[in-house]
């Protein structure tokens, strides 16, 4: 059988760009996935106790984009849902991103006014500091608020997530989780918040419900490409793996996920409890507070960041800096040399950070731009 196009992966890229061309173009597209699902890190399923669960980790979806909110509306009906963290720091619960509230749980009142009110003068209400601006700019209670925060909240959760210091990441990364200048608890405060109704993977398989799209799992693609026709290819995977490590591998980081189901209605008072200071784990997520379930039951599921082994454990997280933007340079310049034979998109193709809303965006960015105008 001859297709138009090969994807390898299964996840958020390589569903929108197979359903795109599929639905608007009438390509054949056979997707070859090595693992044994589609949606990538994204799937989800029900485990043995009725409970939906993230197999790699919760994942919540918040955009700001109303296209993308339209497109992927197309493919699932929506739960409203505002995902809410609380870290431990000092043995007290306080929310994540460190914001006005956490501010007066964790320091005396009179104090705890002080430091907001300078906050207030310096940065203003609503505005997000990501904490190494914060840390440049401070002086005197505000320089003892923010090395307090970066040495309780940062610190030693960005080393044992990332295996490196705050400043040896890039300032994009770091950025993500700022100081929060509101008493706004929500983790995201996108306009677009929700959780797909019936789950991720219904989701990806309404997307891929077309004639002309053909899924292959627990397939190395390597294996069968002698066997396959195609025309093109789109590469969601890992841009070092594709070319064969020519140049070195790119780091990533790592998960280790553990999952337990405990006899009680609820275990934890959100969605997601971080413990950025004590023991292995950087978080514990309890599913139910996802999925909307009711059930006698919960199911938690820690994390414990490892470092990536190729053949050994998956990559998730491109470790961003400038030393591996280097390497990745000339990764991008073998791109160019296949001259459009070869299309790369994803958090790993590309080796960005994406969300899950920009995974879309690049998805539909790369149809919309490149692949539809040299085909109609």
């Amino acid at each position: 059988m001859k297709f138009d196009w090969l994807i390898i992966g299964a996840g958020y890229s390589a569903c929108v760009l197979a359903e795109r061309l599929a639905t608007v173009l009438g390509q054949r597209v056979l997707i070859v996935e090595k693992r044994n699902h589609i949606g990538g890190n994204a799937y989800d399923h029900y485990n043995e106790h009725g409970i939906l669960v993230h197999k790699y980790g919760p994942h919540i979806f918040h955009t700001k984009s109303k296209k993308v909110w339209d497109y992927l509306s197309q493919f699932t009906d929506w739960r409203p849902y505002y995902h809410q963290v609380l870290g431990v720091l000092e043995g007290k619960k306080v929310p994540i991103p460190f914001n006005l509230n956490s501010l007066y749980a964790l320091f005396p009142p009179k104090y705890a006014e002080k430091l907001e009110g300078l906050l207030l003068e310096n940065f203003g209400f609503g505005v997000k500091v990501p904490i190494l601006k914060l840390r440049e700019s401070a002086s005197g209670d505000l320089s003892f608020l923010a090395d307090y925060i970066y040495e309780n909240v940062f610190l030693r959760y960005t080393m044992k997530q990332w295996g490196v210091k705050p400043e040896e990441l890039d300032r994009g990364v770091t950025g993500r989780v700022p100081v929060y200048i509101s008493r706004d608890n929500r983790y995201f405060q996108d306009p677009y918040q929700a959780m797909p109704k019936l789950g991720y993977t219904e989701m990806f398989n309404r997307m891929l419900d077309h004639p002309n799209i053909k899924v292959l799992l627990n397939t190395d693609y390597r294996e069968t490409i002698d066997d396959i026709k195609f025309n093109r290819i789109v590469c969601t995977g890992p841009i070092d793996t594709f070319f064969d490590y020519m140049y070195g591998e790119l780091p990533y980081r790592s998960l280790r996920f553990q999952f337990e189901t405990l006899d009680r209605e609820c275990f934890q008072e959100v969605g997601t409890v971080n413990y950025p200071n004590d023991y292995d784990i950087t978080r514990i997520t309890e599913q139910k507070y996802l999925s909307g379930q009711t059930s006698p039951k919960t199911t938690l599921v820690s994390e414990y960041p490892q470092a990536y082994v190729p053949g050994k454990n998956d990559p998730y997280y491109p470790i961003l800096n400038n030393d591996n933007r280097d390497r990745l340079s000339l990764y991008l310049k073998e791109i160019e040399k296949l001259k459009g034979t070869v299309l790369f998109a994803g958090r790993l193709a590309d080796y960005k950070y994406y969300d899950m809303d920009q995974a879309v965006v690049r998805a539909l960015g790369l149809f919309e731009k490149e692949i539809a105008p040299a085909l109609v």
